[in-house]
């Protein structure tokens, strides 16, 4: 009984992953239609309307940590909801492209604070060996909830005509208010219960629930044990030194990857690789389909391989492919390279990176600076995938409508992650929360100078 509730209650809140990636994705149907109709120069266009969005994620994930400590990881999660809702309502009626902006600002605020709260929110109700696959239930909802725009926006181009972007945006307006409805039924976190709020009857009973036939007075304990000098901790501090290096480089390299930039224009890139603007969508909904699978191949693996060597596999494909992609353009070999070598990058992405960043951000803070760590690790993914977006456009246009330079520069950037899985990542995989940052302490004298 207790597995299922887990279960349910982690894939409740990791349906805000689901909005998370059909808010990303959903807006590259719309993107040449929206430029288009508004007449809109590259760079207000990469940066008013798709990168807007981005800037709010950005502010979402900065600050989202401060409502998940002072108000609780449920309420947090429940108004990420009411943002999604009102973000998608809003995008699909907007008349000009200012007021298209602040509705995608907004839905970017719920996206960016989901990144920080629902990864949170399952590592603490998540036994320890089961953590990395149930804290990356929600990057497996993120990837399904892109495949899902992918595809609603190619229905609605095929049906209704690819101009229709209204539409393919309002639809997310369902699945927010399902989400909403579903995840107002999950418990509060008994760690934030005990730590935040003092109710440690109620934590009691929730800790019952979620570890039967282990000693719940101890995992009380362990839980205050590991805040004994919470007035000490401060994150900017030399304490907290290795962890932040991690998860800043972690997210920091997600994003140099080139992520963003193909799910955000991958209709523009396979339309500039010579496809159709049919074609093009339906190759859309290709890597959708190929990141869902290796998702699930990432999630099978994460609690059995570990999360280093996932991230050494996905670096070396990031390589390989984006090198083929760079040579795929470049070359001019036509429209099924560049969806073949994209799509191996998608796949490295989604059993490396994609498979572990929020598992492993959520798990190497202690219990007193998770929720500011948290929302550290997501900024920086945010603020460099806002970036990315502004200005890839812009760089595009520079080249000629050729992207085969970009690529070749994510390439080069992932040697540099290589390097550093290599020599500064740990492994955190099946060690309890309240153990992890004495093995961190540990490690860190041996990885940093």
């Amino acid at each position: 009984m207790s597995k299922q509730k887990i279960f349910s209650w982690s894939i409740t809140v990791a349906l805000a992953g689901f909005l998370f990636g059909f808010d990303t994705a959903v807006i590259s149907g719309a993107d040449q239609p929206i430029q288009n109709l508004w007449n809109t120069s590259p760079l207000f266009h990469g940066a008013f309307i798709m990168s807007m969005a981005l800037w709010g994620t950005v502010f979402g994930a900065l600050f989202g940590g401060i409502p998940c400590d002072r108000f609780g990881r449920k309420k947090t999660l429940i108004w990420i909801g009411v943002l999604y809702l009102i973000s998608a309502l809003g995008s699909a009626i907007a008349p000009e492209p200012f007021t298209f902006a602040f509705f995608r600002f907004i839905g970017g605020l719920g996206v960016g604070a989901s990144s920080v709260a629902a990864p949170i929110y399952i590592s603490e109700i998540a036994p320890a060996e089961r953590r990395g696959q149930l804290v990356a239930l929600y990057q497996f909802n993120i990837v399904f909830g892109i495949l899902i725009a992918f595809l609603s926006n190619f229905l609605v181009g095929q049906w209704l005509g690819t101009d229709n972007w209204r539409l393919m945006l309002g639809i997310e307006a369902l699945p927010a208010a399902a989400y909403l409805l579903m995840v107002l039924r999950v418990p509060n976190s008994p760690r934030w219960l005990i730590l935040r709020k003092g109710d440690e009857s109620t934590a009691k009973r929730l800790l019952q629930t979620l570890n039967p036939g282990k000693s719940v007075d101890q995992l009380i304990k362990e839980i205050k044990g590991s805040v004994v000098n919470k007035t000490q901790d401060v994150f900017f501090s030399a304490k907290f030194f290795f962890p932040i290096l991690l998860a800043f480089l972690l997210a920091f390299f997600n994003q140099l990857s080139g992520i963003n930039f193909v799910l955000y224009y991958a209709p523009r890139l396979f339309k500039a690789a010579g496809l159709a603007d049919s074609a093009s969508l339906l190759s859309s909904v290709g890597l959708g389909v190929v990141n869902l699978i290796f998702t699930l191949l990432g999630m099978y693996l994460i609690d059995r391989t570990g999360r280093r060597k996932l991230m050494l596999y996905g670096s070396v494909g990031y390589i390989l492919t984006l090198l083929g992609v760079a040579w795929a353009f470049y070359t001019e070999a036509g429209g099924l390279p560049v969806v073949f070598f994209i799509c191996g990058f998608i796949a490295s992405h989604a059993i490396g990176q994609g498979a572990v960043i929020w598992v492993f951000i959520s798990e190497i803070f202690p219990n007193t600076v998770r929720a500011n760590g948290m929302s550290l690790g997501s900024g920086t993914h945010w603020v460099f995938a806002a970036l990315i977006t502004l200005v890839t456009l812009f760089f595009m246009n520079l080249f000629g409508n050729q992207p085969w330079p970009l690529f070749a520069f994510f390439a080069f950037m992932m040697v540099l992650q290589l390097l550093f899985v290599i020599f500064i990542m740990p492994e955190t995989k099946g060690v309890p929360l309240e153990e992890l940052q004495e093995k961190l302490n540990r490690t860190s004298k041996k990885s940093i100078p």
